[in-house]
């Protein structure tokens, strides 16, 4: 009963989200780009507190994603609207309900997770990027955690995942980081937006306003 409450309270949200949006459509158009990007990862690998720190969020009052939220993120050369899904075993399987009308996708994991953990983050990270609905998708993949002991390099991490396997179908580009180095988030994140906008640039498409 409770988890079905969440359920609704995101989808609340969700419709909130979507009218403001067409009312900020209202006023004069930015020049600046809008893409919407995916955000997944396992249960607690930081994905929703990353977000937070950018759009200026605290971080101290955030409950894990149930379902998947929204979130519009501000950037100078952009904007990304976000979907963040959750990452529990039993939302993971409707993933790909989500996939369409995206143009980016972004995966967190924990850099200082078990051995175990990071196995299943290996299955559940190809399972997801070898959809056909996500092929040639830019893609960010963010090792949070970086400042605990024993954290993951990145170096290691791109070996774990076989990521330059996805040379041949994406860009692609990965960073350490943490919620308590805000510049960290930042810097990967101004990175992947340059991805965003030469794809389309590069496909000749032309990209949403807002």
């Amino acid at each position: 009963m409770c988890e079905n409450i969440r359920l609704m309270c995101v989808v609340c949200r969700i419709g909130v989200y979507s009218l403001c949006r067409r009312m900020c459509c209202m006023g004069p158009p930015s020049i600046r780009p809008n893409f919407t990007v995916l955000c997944l990862g396992l249960t607690k690998a930081g994905k929703s507190s990353l977000l937070a720190v950018l759009s200026g969020d605290d971080i101290h009052k955030i409950e894990p994603t149930i379902g998947f939220s929204i979130k519009a993120i501000m950037f100078d050369n952009c904007i990304l609207d976000v979907k963040e899904l959750g990452g529990g075993d039993s939302v993971r399987p409707y993933w790909d309900r989500y996939y369409q009308e995206t143009q980016g996708v972004i995966f967190v994991l924990n850099g200082a997770g078990s051995n175990e953990e990071l196995d299943k983050v290996k299955e559940e990270f190809h399972k997801a990027l070898d959809d056909p609905q996500l092929e040639s998708h830019p893609l960010l993949v963010l090792v949070n955690y970086n400042d605990v002991p024993g954290a993951r390099t990145t170096d290691e991490i791109s070996k774990l995942l076989d990521l330059e396997k996805e040379t041949a179908k994406r860009k692609w580009m990965i960073q350490s980081c943490s919620v308590n180095d805000k510049e960290s988030i930042m810097s990967a994140f101004d990175k992947y937006n340059i991805l965003l906008v030469d794809r389309t640039k590069e496909d000749g498409k032309d990209f949403d306003q807002i």
